[in-house]
């Protein structure tokens, strides 16, 4: 479903991607892992075409979309939940969400309540909150948000940049849950994440990420039990 292929990107004179090779299969969920200034964030910006390649190509479905603007990107069926959620803290909950489906609107569709539905299901916290404004949430309630808001465009494809960032375990475990549940129901995931114990628990396969690079990848399950990565992001010695 999305290919990149020795993918360089640069802020101004400094190098940031230096070359990455990355896959997603329909259907899967993959995570990339990495560390601080990893380029993690980088690699989902480069792919929504916020920032372009200066080397590489990356395709969605077969087509080429790294020369194309970042909202003929998301039209194509790729939908960002963006780090730090980014919400819009002085509209409601169904205007945050109306605002998802906004690219469906131009195509002249008219009729969302299917959409609200399944998010309403998936996230009936957002449902009892539907008219309170969207930065009166809990940290947690906006993060269910932006990811509601992400699917109310359709979504082939859904990119989640740091969804645990902070959040309490316990959110963690029920915004995980949740990811696995969107999948099951047809919609394939990369995730961008730090916390790699949980990242690795409900991915079919992982990449790690490191200066730029893509270091590691396999498996998943195969992942979680590299020393490597039990050293350097699971805390273990």
């Amino acid at each position: 479903m999305l290919k990149l292929r020795g993918v360089v990107t640069y802020y101004g004179r400094m190098q940031v991607l230096k070359g990455i090779d990355l896959e997603v299969q329909e259907g899967e969920i993959v995570c990339l892992l990495g560390g601080n200034a990893s380029g993690k964030t980088t690699t989902m910006k480069t792919i929504l075409g916020i920032v372009r390649p200066t080397q590489g190509s990356i395709e969605f479905q077969g087509q080429p979309i790294h020369g194309l603007p970042t909202r003929r990107i998301v039209e194509l069926g790729i939908s960002p939940v963006p780090e730090s959620r980014r919400i819009f803290p002085r509209l409601t909950v169904k205007e945050n969400l109306e605002l998802g489906a906004f690219i469906r609107q131009q195509r002249g569709e008219t009729s969302f309540e299917e959409d609200f539905e399944r998010v309403y299901q998936l996230f009936p916290r957002l449902k009892e909150r539907e008219r309170q404004l969207g930065g009166t949430l809990s940290g947690g309630e906006q993060q269910m948000l932006a990811m509601a808001r992400a699917l109310m465009a359709r979504p082939r494809l859904v990119l989640m940049d740091e969804p645990s960032m902070g959040l309490a375990p316990v959110l963690v475990e029920r915004v995980f849950q949740i990811i696995q549940e969107i999948n099951r129901q047809g919609t394939t995931i990369l995730v961008v994440e730090q916390n790699a114990n949980v990242a690795l628990s409900i991915a079919h396969r992982g990449y790690v990420l490191q200066t730029g690079q893509i270091v590691m990848h396999d498996q998943a399950s195969r992942l979680l039990q590299s020393e490597t990565i039990r050293k350097a992001y699971l805390g273990e010695a």
